[in-house]
């Protein structure tokens, strides 16, 4: 399965609708001066889902060597690929502090 289908794999089981790939977005974000992500997201058009009509998905390593996958939907305020990231390092940020 190659990344892309991998990707629409974990939409389809997150949000339960399928989808087409419309673009891949580069994305490097700082933080005081460092670099906290820097990656690929990919764009994904969606079909039938109630509330969002795009859905933005990459996979990343986890310390443990397993493959995690995020799709986070284009729903105020997320409305770009860079909105997806930091909400995404929000929330890891805020998992991080509650272990």
């Amino acid at each position: 399965m190659s990344y892309i289908e991998e990707l629409k794999a974990t939409i389809h089981r997150l949000h339960g609708v399928k989808a087409t790939h419309v673009e891949s977005v580069p994305i490097k974000e700082a933080f005081q001066g460092q670099t906290v992500w820097d990656g690929i997201v990919e764009v994904f058009e969606l079909h039938g889902h109630p509330k969002a009509n795009r859905a933005y998905a990459w996979g990343h390593d986890t310390d443990d060597g397993k493959r995690r996958h995020l799709a986070i939907l284009h729903v105020p305020p997320i409305v770009s690929p860079l909105d997806a990231v930091r909400a995404a390092i929000i929330q890891e940020m805020q998992a991080s502090e509650e272990a």
